[in-house]
């Protein structure tokens, strides 16, 4: 079983390409080597490919990453299901898991992130979670994303430490998480994680 995330930017025409496309690249090499593992491709597309149970801090985190820049977002479908055959670039690799990323990241309107698998009520059950914390998640800051991107990067750091390592109070860190809906971000993830035994 694998995830696969397939993504673009949001207004990715708008200033300077440079911005996002670091950053972008920044994010995608803590999880896997180019291109087997990820790859950008059609100028501001990507694809990637992780464990299924970090999908969903995975994709937060990367969204987080972009929105550290004013009038920058990402569009994810995530898919899960299997990989039957392996490339030494990912665009070109196959299986369930790609064609329901594809799938999911087409069918994506005014949602930024959605979920596939080959079971429609866990899709249903968390997208309609993912749908809910979007409605805060797609409205954050900067300060607040790159709180949140921080937060993911060191899970097992306390406020007070990702504060001095953004260099703010440990109430402004305190705020932004809150204003951003960690926690319930956090709370998502587990409860994904508990439900993906139920797909295998």
């Amino acid at each position: 079983m694998k995830a696969i995330i397939t993504g673009d930017i949001i207004n990715s025409r708008e200033g300077n390409v440079l911005q996002w496309l670091e950053s972008l690249k920044t994010i995608l090499q803590k999880y896997g080597k180019e291109p087997k593992q990820w790859e950008i491709y059609r100028g501001d597309s990507f694809q990637l490919v992780i464990p299924p149970q970090d999908a969903i801090l995975v994709a937060f985190h990367i969204k987080a990453c972009i929105k550290q820049t004013k009038n920058y977002d990402v569009r994810i479908g995530l898919g899960l299901g299997e990989e039957t055959y392996s490339a030494q670039k990912i665009t070109e690799s196959n299986g369930e898991a790609y064609v329901n990323s594809g799938e999911c990241f087409e069918k994506l309107k005014k949602q930024t992130l959605a979920i596939r698998s080959n079971n429609s009520e866990f899709d249903n059950t968390i997208n309609l979670m993912l749908s809910i914390i979007l409605l805060t998640a797609n409205n954050w800051s900067n300060i607040v994303s790159e709180a949140i991107k921080t937060s993911i990067e060191h899970p097992n750091k306390h406020q007070k430490e990702i504060a001095k390592l953004l260099k703010k109070s440990q109430s402004s860190i305190s705020e932004a998480l809150k204003r951003g809906g960690y926690e319930e971000i956090l709370k998502i993830n587990k409860f994904y994680q508990t439900q993906l035994s139920n797909l295998w």
